[in-house]
């Protein structure tokens, strides 16, 4: 099992600052994952609900007021760019 997300800070944008279990961080765009989704994920396209994002202490991943979620595992790959994801990372040292 891949670490969780700890922490989350919403810096504008579709960007997001995520901690990790393991203890690494990373800033990461999910623009690109947000515009090409429908359902739950079309209300996160307004910054308003999007800067809603919380973290689920039990899945140990992202989540917003709406019922939206992302897997932690597609996070961490992403933030550790080792996933296909479409999205923009940079790691926070």
């Amino acid at each position: 099992m891949l670490p969780r997300v700890n922490y989350v800070t919403a810096l504008g944008g579709f960007r997001l600052r995520l901690g990790f279990t393991d203890g690494s961080r990373a800033e990461i765009d999910l623009g690109p994952l947000i515009l090409k989704r429908d359902g739950v994920f079309l209300a996160l396209r307004d910054p308003a609900i999007f800067s809603q994002v919380t973290v689920d202490s039990d899945a140990g991943t992202l989540v917003w007021p709406n019922g939206a979620d992302i897997d932690p595992d597609v996070l961490y790959g992403a933030a550790h760019a080792t996933d296909s994801v479409s999205v923009s990372t940079s790691r926070v040292e």
